[in-house]
């Protein structure tokens, strides 16, 4: 896997670095500003991006807006953010960049090396990987007359569940039910966001996509 790190803290960059190098992994560039960022995604095309939100010269959202201007110009490019905030409309901002390959993560729950790794191997797959922290705020005040408001208490749980990019052995294991049960669930979550089989489209991915940005 080919990445891009974009961080403005030394430590921080350094061990993320030796930490993706440690799995095997290539740090093609490892940059601390906005404007690094946004011309290393370019010149190098990227497996994935891991990008801080606030990168200098502003500390306000270089990072995200870096990452939006190269998947605009490279449709797909698959990125993940890091933020100590969560911040609804930094992940509207993204997912209003396509279906496939985002992900916000907050750097404060980060405990597990391998499990982060993981993460962004999961995003740079194409997946999703929400923080539950970053899908509470962005499913609060959802209006009723939605198709979500359609979904049982459960098909909520299981969502989520694959919002923050579990399979479905994951799911089961954290709501304490069978697999059977689960892909149950998940056949009723598409049927009723109107999504039907495709072969063109990651159903999962547009599901949690429906979840994410209503």
């Amino acid at each position: 896997m080919r990445v891009v790190l974009a961080e403005d803290h030394f430590l921080l960059r350094d061990g993320v670095t030796r930490l993706l190098e440690a799995f095997g992994h290539e740090v093609l560039a490892a940059v601390d500003t906005g404007p690094l960022l946004l011309e290393a995604l370019l010149t190098l095309r990227p497996d994935v991006a891991v990008v801080d939100v606030r990168l200098p010269p502003s500390f306000s959202d270089e990072g995200l807006r870096a990452a939006v201007s190269a998947r605009t110009r490279v449709p797909g490019l698959p990125v993940l953010l890091l933020s100590q905030y969560v911040e609804p409309l930094y992940a509207h901002e993204l997912l209003a960049t396509g279906s496939e390959g985002i992900g916000y993560v907050l750097k404060e729950r980060v405990s597990d090396g391998a499990e982060f790794i993981a993460t962004i191997e999961r995003v740079a797959g194409g997946g999703t990987a929400m923080d539950p922290e970053v899908v509470s705020k962005l499913v609060t005040g959802k209006s009723r007359d939605e198709p979500l408001a359609s979904l049982t208490p459960r098909e909520r749980e299981v969502l989520e569940c694959l919002a923050q990019g579990g399979s479905n052995a994951g799911i089961a294991e954290a709501l304490f039910v069978t697999e059977k049960a689960v892909a149950k669930h998940v056949g009723n979550i598409f049927m009723k966001l109107g999504l039907p089989p495709s072969e063109s489209a990651n159903r999962r991915v547009l599901a949690v996509l429906a979840y994410l940005d209503r």
